[in-house]
């Protein structure tokens, strides 16, 4: 019987010329990385947890070429954004740097585009609830505050990304961090216990993890990670738009 040779996927094939390129044994690779031992000689893809623990082992990898194989395969040099483009208020100009962050200086973690680019992701203001009242949460220009190109989101499929308002959700996220939310165009389908961004008809949009309601199958049941803050029940009919957060971005 002829024997088959599968190919490795295009994105082991590229960790491993990076690995090549910086001299970087194999050995020294999984021992740093925690990815599991092997996987890069096995003729399969690589899973979303591994392709992450890869992106925080090489950052500074141009991600775009991971996946693709196309442009360079490390990042530019770091972007910087001085104090005089940095504003402390998320609804006044477009170059709204969170609260939380360093004034002299961003690096290319966070790139800003003053000009939308290819793969650019939109910040809307927290108070952008008029486009939100329908399952897409179609967003107006005039509610987003910039766009923002960010390599580790790239794979994620994110919609767009906003600021974290409250303290119900500390320790998951605290007030100024910048959560990444992909939007669940069909929610009747929803990952219990994940959290999500809830754009509701009273209360506007709320961060809470999702669970079954213990008493009426026409709620869902919202809890915070803040144990100051008890669980309470949403009626179905009271949501106008659902997305499960898939990222953030925290400042210390």
């Amino acid at each position: 019987m002829q024997e088959i040779k599968q190919e490795k996927s295009q994105v082991k094939q590229n960790i491993l010329y990076y690995l090549r390129s910086k001299n970087i044994s194999e050995y020294r690779f999984y021992k740093d990385s925690g990815i599991t031992r092997g996987i890069l000689q096995q003729p399969n893809g690589i899973s979303e947890d591994n392709l992450t623990r890869f992106l925080d082992y090489a950052k500074d990898v141009n991600t775009h070429w991971l996946l693709t194989g196309e442009g360079n395969m490390l990042n530019s040099s770091k972007l910087e954004i001085r104090t005089s483009l940095v504003h402390t208020n998320p609804l006044e100009g477009i170059n709204y740097v969170p609260q939380t962050a360093p004034t002299d200086v961003v690096s290319n973690e966070c790139e800003k585009s003053d000009v939308r680019e290819k793969g650019a992701i939109p910040l809307v203001s927290e108070k952008a609830v008029g486009g939100f009242y329908n399952q897409d949460f179609n967003i107006a220009e005039n509610d987003v505050i910039g766009y923002y190109v960010i390599p580790k989101f790239r794979h994620l499929d994110v919609s767009f990304m906003i600021e974290v308002i409250g303290d119900s959700m500390i320790p998951r996220f605290f007030p100024g961090d910048i959560i990444a939310c992909s939007v669940i165009p069909n929610p009747k389908f929803i990952q219990w216990n994940k959290c999500h961004l809830i754009a509701t008809k009273e209360q506007g949009m709320i961060i809470k993890r999702l669970l079954p309601s213990d008493n009426d199958d026409t709620c869902l049941k919202a809890v915070s990670d803040n144990k100051d803050y008890p669980p309470f029940d949403i009626p179905k009919d009271e949501i106008c738009g659902l997305a499960r957060i898939v990222g953030s971005i925290h400042l210390e």
